[in-house]
């Protein structure tokens, strides 16, 4: 018999709420089923798929902000980029030096500024 996680195993194995694990059931991004007392399980190949089709960074957030970086200026072990999103709204960042460097962040390539709760993280 094929594996089932209840819905709390299935939001903490892809890393996301349990309410956004309801608002993908109800959209239709994830196949759900129920069990015998009517709760919501999640079979263990739909949580795989998810997880081999989430970003290769492995973060969730609802807000990605795509755009291209305009600056990125480095101070010490510090470095300030700046995404222009849509004009004329931006997306400023403080990150380290080392994550500027790992992603090759460069004026005019193009980015992706994740906002959640107080944080942005930039993706490329």
């Amino acid at each position: 018999m094929p594996r089932n996680y209840t819905a709390r195993e299935a939001a903490q194995r892809l890393g996301i709420s349990l309410d956004t694990l309801r608002r993908w059931d109800k959209t239709g991004r994830i196949r759900t089923a129920r069990d015998e007392r009517n709760r919501r399980v999640v079979p263990a190949a739909e949580v795989e798929r998810l997880r081999t089709e989430s970003h290769a960074s492995g973060l969730s957030a609802r807000n990605r902000f795509a755009g291209t970086v305009s600056s990125v200026e480095i101070d010490g072990l510090m470095a300030q980029v700046e995404i222009v999103v849509t004009e004329p709204t931006r997306v400023v960042a403080l990150v380290t030096r080392d994550a500027v460097e790992e992603l090759g962040l460069k004026p005019g390539m193009s980015a992706t500024a994740l906002v959640k709760s107080t944080s942005v993280m930039v993706e490329r």
